[in-house]
């Protein structure tokens, strides 16, 4: 809803708009956000923490804290942790550790193939049972292409669906950056845009093949998106997710040789900028996704061919998408929204999205036009690997609501704000 007006939360779920005075519930507590957007709650679907196993990066508790400072109520975790979440039992134990956080949902994305090696696949129906919400390597490829066709068929059972992120890593194995004329002057190792193309057009044509459910993570060429926009005019049914970073950076940023621009996909020429977002205007792209890859100090201060991808973006997303693509008039801000909540929320079956009446209360708060300068030092993340530090974007998330709980308050929040009031309306 594009509008002015007041939302009713009552015992944790949406309970109307513009309810009139005299149907109010006694002695209602009352919030001020006038001049503020309230959206629900986003949705990301490609986050990835460090527990277990590399709680130097993230811990679930410090990785949910900085998803709500970024205005996320719901994640999904990915599979690619140490070991990797091929097991009830590891399901089990990512919804416990989340629930003990008690900030924002947490959901675990589980194996497509044991121990993420792409030779067998996993237990899939055990993992489902333990409530696993979708299937995916990532932010491994599924390689094995008979793999990945097995896969599609058996989890129609489950209706669920698989995750790929699309790459032929014999074609990218040892790159750094995406393969062009800067990385030719930069002398760094090529990461060939065909080896995302090769990968689509395959995974495409097997669910065409299939009848699977398919989401494409992190599209991020001219040529993959192509591909999508023909399939789904043929009406192939699929999802296409991009992250935030290759919606308004491009390769020369790795002129620098920061270590925080080695990213994967990676940052692709200007070209491959401008295609992703025309897919996102034109309704290509589905998804929008953080594509926050926490990464500690000491591995971000290696030399930049010896440095793990990744860089977080959980704060900063919401920001990124206002000032790069909600403010330039490429999407609305109905339509960034939905990219970003609604259907995330609906691909992998969860709550939230929405504001209509009976659903949870998740939303987010943000004064949509005052302007923050990043500080990699002050945000929520356990980690500091973003090269957006010192970049002033718009949108500052002002609270954050699960289930009608204010999990977060900015620290500039104004007192006035949110102050319980039966003048304040």
């Amino acid at each position: 809803m594009d509008r002015h007006g007041r939302l009713l939360i009552v015992n944790g779920r949406f309970a109307g708009v513009d309810v009139c005075d005299t149907d109010l519930p006694h002695e209602v507590e009352r919030w001020d956000v006038q001049g503020c957007v309230v959206a629900p709650g986003l949705c990301d679907l490609s986050t990835e923490f460090g527990e277990p196993g590399r709680e130097e990066d993230e811990t679930i508790v410090t990785g949910t804290r900085a998803a709500l400072a970024g205005g996320f109520s719901s994640i999904a975790l990915s599979s690619n942790t140490e070991p990797p979440i091929d097991t009830a039992a590891s399901v089990e134990f990512i919804h416990q550790k989340g629930a003990r956080a008690d900030n924002c949902r947490v959901y675990a994305l589980g194996c497509v193939s044991k121990h993420q090696q792409g030779e067998s696949l996993a237990e899939i129906g055990s993992l489902v049972e333990a409530g696993a919400v979708a299937l995916s390597d990532g932010p491994k490829p599924i390689e094995n292409t008979g793999l990945l066709r097995r896969a599609l068929e058996y989890c129609a059972m489950f209706d669920r669906v698989v995750f790929d992120h699309p790459e032929i890593a014999s074609l990218s194995r040892g790159g750094v950056m995406h393969e062009g004329l800067e990385q030719l002057v930069l002398g760094l190792s090529p990461i060939p845009a065909e080896a995302e193309d090769l990968s689509t057009s395959r995974d495409i044509r097997l669910v065409e093949a299939t009848g699977g459910r398919l989401h494409l993570t992190s599209v991020s060429t001219s040529g993959s998106i192509d591909l999508c926009r023909r399939a789904k005019a043929r009406g192939i049914a699929f999802t296409a997710g991009v992250f935030v970073a290759n919606l308004h950076m491009n390769d020369t940023m790795l002129r620098s040789f920061d270590a925080n621009c080695k990213v994967n996909p990676p940052l692709r020429s200007q070209d491959h900028v401008v295609a992703c977002l025309e897919g996102l205007r034109d309704g290509t792209i589905d998804i929008i996704s953080s594509g926050h890859r926490p990464c500690s100090l000491e591995k971000k201060m290696l030399e930049i061919d010896a440095a793990p991808f990744g860089m977080i973006a959980l704060e900063t997303a919401l920001s990124q998408v206002i000032t790069h693509v909600i403010r330039p008039g490429i999407l609305t801000w109905c339509e960034a929204i939905a990219k970003m909540s609604l259907n995330p929320a609906r691909l992998i079956g969860v709550s939230g999205g929405t504001l209509q009446s009976n659903a949870p209360a998740d939303l987010v708060v943000v004064a949509a036009e005052r302007t923050w300068k990043v500080d990699a030092t002050s945000l929520q993340s356990k980690s500091y690997n973003t090269p957006l530090d010192g970049t002033e974007l718009y949108g500052v998330v002002l609270a954050t609501f699960v289930e009608g709980r204010r999990k977060f308050v900015a620290p500039s929040v104004p007192k006035p704000l949110f102050q319980s009031s039966l003048e304040n309306v």
